[in-house]
């Protein structure tokens, strides 16, 4: 008899240390560059592309990761649908590939980057890159392979941290110095940040070679009903994933429309360097997807399976607001991370990172729509979303710049999480502890409004101080309320 509990657990610590803590050490490295950047508007073009980035991962991948775990579980000849679903990604991805290659400079005028249609070139790559490792990393996922998923991304992402060291600290420093080397030769003040695309592309032709088993012990075979299958169980699944980049990236590619150009760029990289604060949730989230949705389809017919997922739901909330509250109770010091031109978006912070603990409910709710087959509400659910960030941005973006970004954000998150929770009571009802869940969400809004209060003490040892003794009682409330539960985790056991 197993626990399966104990098995999510330990799967989301491996594949948050192999690939979210990378993620963790590359977002802190992203903040160093703010220091090299001083000025705001000279990060802009990093956040933008990324953006558009996001955008093309979902087209490029159209759900078939989602379909080859689907699926996976339903045919007894895994292999076919492994090599049906990386064939289907080779073709499409060289396909995509080519049409963007050969647009890239009309692509560039576009988006209002035309001195840089190498940065479309080198992203378009990067998309081509990540999208052809990504059903080779779901089967690592689906065979319980964490350990290896996580070291091949902790290798990508340490490679990535290693290249922008040498292009901006080493190369850039070379240049600015005059000297007369053969790293000062390898800087070109024109590229500029461009470099960062340029050391994401390199890496990921590294975690190709690492993959490269991956892609050889079995037969490729192309099923073309099979295909049919998996495409028509995905295709909404495109939708949702692009009204999804919508909640979660294009405000930061509105910001230069709607605001004159200067001014866009500035908000642009202010706003997206004080998001990446409120990203240490995010990164908790993204380390507990991975293992959660492999998780949630092998034990979806286990008669405890309801069961485990409220349980799970419980302390995934609990464990997020124990991080909006660490994050908040502590900013006064982890603003530092960033530099001086760019602190003046903290106000951002709370606000995301509230957003970021309805995204996590949601992606915990959503899988009452994967398991039953009815990907078209998520669909539903998150075009909902972009909606409403749509309408809240365009409304608002013109009077209050990237503040509405960031509760158009909440707004959208939040309202996604409680319809979503809604059609799930009607359709996969779980019997979810919400007294539990609502009463640590109250103490840690109070505790955070309590903050508030002196916010204005001029000495800032004192206000982290007093903060940490707010921290201090969640914490306590949290081992009074939970410590006695958490004992009971044995007691939840996998039976089969």
């Amino acid at each position: 008899m197993s626990n399966p509990l104990k098995k999510l657990a330990s799967q989301t610590a491996i594949y948050g240390l192999g690939s979210v803590l990378p993620r963790f050490i590359n977002y802190a490295f992203s903040f160093v560059l703010t220091y090299v950047f001083k000025e705001p508007s000279q990060l802009a073009p990093n956040a933008t592309f990324f953006a558009y980035i996001s955008f093309l991962n979902i087209i490029f991948l159209y759900g078939m990761e989602t379909a080859f775990f689907n699926f996976s579980n339903k045919i007894e000849e895994k292999n076919r649908v492994y090599s049906t679903a990386l064939i289907s990604i080779f073709i499409s991805t060289l396909l995509f590939t080519t049409m963007v290659i050969l647009f890239s400079n009309s692509i560039a005028n576009l988006i209002r980057e035309e001195n840089h249609s190498n940065y479309v070139l080198w992203c378009v790559l990067i998309v081509a890159t990540d999208a052809i490792t990504q059903i080779p990393f779901a089967r690592l996922r689906q065979q319980n392979n964490a350990t290896k998923f996580a070291i091949i991304k902790f290798i990508n992402v340490i490679s990535t941290i290693l290249l922008n060291i040498f292009f901006f600290i080493i190369c850039k420093k070379a240049y600015e110095n005059g000297e007369q080397s053969f790293f000062s030769t390898l800087y070109n003040p024109d590229i500029g940040i461009g470099y960062a695309f340029v050391a994401n592309l390199l890496a990921n032709c590294l975690s190709i070679v690492l993959l490269a088993k991956e892609y050889t012990g079995f037969e490729y075979v192309f099923d073309l009903d099979l295909w049919k299958k998996m495409f028509s169980y995905s295709w909404p699944l495109i939708i949702l994933g692009l009204a999804g980049m919508v909640n979660e990236t294009f405000d930061r590619i509105i910001l230069k429309y709607i605001l004159p150009e200067g001014v866009g760029n500035y908000e642009i990289g202010v706003y997206s360097n004080c998001y990446k604060i409120a990203m240490l949730m995010s990164i908790f989230i993204q380390a507990f997807k991975f293992a959660a949705e492999p998780f949630f389809f092998n034990n979806a017919s286990d008669k405890n399976s309801k069961k485990l997922n409220a349980f799970v739901m419980k302390y995934f909330v609990l464990f997020c607001l124990f991080l909006f509250v660490g994050t908040m109770m502590n900013l006064p010091w982890i603003q530092f991370a960033i530099s001086e031109k760019y602190r003046v978006g903290l106000a951002v912070v709370p606000i995301l990172l509230l957003a970021n603990l309805c995204l996590g409910v949601y992606y915990n709710l959503s899988i009452w729509y994967k398991l039953t087959g009815q990907t078209k509400y998520g669909a539903v659910i998150t075009i909902i979303g972009a909606v409403i960030t749509l309408l809240v941005n365009f409304l608002f973006i013109p009077s209050f710049g990237y503040m509405a970004c960031a509760w158009a954000t909440l707004g959208s998150y939040g309202i996604m999480m409680v319809i979503s929770y809604y059609l799930g009571q009607k359709y996969y009802p779980i019997n979810y502890n919400l007294r539990s869940i609502s009463v640590f969400s109250l103490l840690a809004l109070g505790l955070f409004a309590i903050s508030k209060t002196y916010s204005g003490i001029d000495s800032k040892l004192i206000i982290i101080i007093l903060n940490n003794v707010l921290f201090g009682v969640f914490i306590y409330a949290f081992y009074i309320l939970e410590f006695d539960n958490l004992k009971k985790i044995k007691q939840i056991s996998h039976e089969n």
